[in-house]
């Protein structure tokens, strides 16, 4: 293989890794069952999956998730190499100035598409696409506020369902919320797990600032806030289905917790971060019992 060869199979590699396409997978899948089983028809009143602006939507969240995932790369490589040498990938599977450029493209693009759809999900993208930049650029140094950030727009990809559709605007908000604490327990984790690249480069996350065991009850104050809410919100519903289903997930959800209470190396809370990704998708196909 000769090197211009060998450069295009390392930058393609590297822009498959950079994207986490598992991620963005389950972010389009969770939209989609959104829209079949909450929705089930369009504006028009044809079956929800035969509706394109489904689609257009799902893809323009998509993209500026990847462009995200990209700028945060591009601005965390001296940490990355802390904390995990052997992922990195701006500036060594693909350039620079090459994630700067398809940032920018798949920004506009997605915000573009958005417009397509409707002014309102054109502009929830324009603000998605500013806070994700603005978070790999400032706030995740900060403590909680880019943990916070992160996680509320995860629940706004699931409510932009509602927001275009508007229908079952309550039954889509209580999977908006459950996706939002679950992901916001996740990040933290992931500011845990990531403490020694965090802290050698000046970065004021929710562990480094208050300490180990402090960030661990703050997780436990997230987790009770979140059973409250969805308490609240599935009385309102008054679903049996929902309520079977919340209480499985609880045994889980406890199980995640005693976990949490327990983890104490770096290994364990990389294998929490994984079990909360589960328990979303997990969330996600329950859908499908209403």
């Amino acid at each position: 293989m000769d090197a211009i060869s060998m450069d295009r199979t390392i930058s393609f590699g590297g822009l498959f890794r950079i994207s986490r396409p598992i991620n963005l997978l389950m972010v389009a899948f969770a939209q989609i069952m959104t829209a079949y089983f909450l929705v089930n028809t369009s504006h028009s009143g044809l079956p929800v999956l035969r509706d394109y602006h489904l689609y257009l939507m799902v893809f323009s969240t998509v993209i500026i998730a990847a462009a995200g995932y990209m700028i945060n790369d591009y601005y965390d490589v001296k940490i990355d190499y802390v904390n995990r040498p052997n992922e990195v990938v701006v500036g060594k599977g693909i350039k620079r100035r090459v994630v700067i450029f398809l940032h920018t493209i798949l920004n506009f693009t997605g915000i573009g598409l958005g417009f397509l759809v409707s002014p309102s999900i054109g502009l929830v993208n324009f603000f998605a696409a500013f806070l994700l930049w603005l978070y790999s650029n400032r706030l995740k140094r900060e403590p909680f506020i880019g943990n916070l950030s992160v996680a509320f727009l995860t629940g706004v990809t699931i409510y932009m369902i509602a927001i275009y559709y508007q229908k079952s605007e309550l039954l889509i908000l209580t999977y908006a919320i459950f996706a939002f604490f679950l992901n916001l327990i996740r990040e933290i984790l992931k500011d845990i797990e990531d403490r020694p690249g965090d802290r050698k480069h000046g970065c004021r996350t929710l562990p480094i600032v208050i300490g180990f065991h402090n960030t661990k009850k703050v997780i436990f104050a997230i987790a009770l806030s979140f059973v409250i809410s969805i308490l609240v919100v599935a009385i309102k519903i008054n679903s049996p289905n929902l309520f079977y289903y919340f209480g499985v997930m609880g045994m889980f959800f406890g199980l995640f917790m005693y976990r949490i209470y327990h983890a104490d190396r770096k290994s364990q809370f990389t294998q929490l971060s994984a079990f909360a990704k589960v328990l979303m998708l997990v969330g996600t196909l329950s859908m499908g019992l209403l």
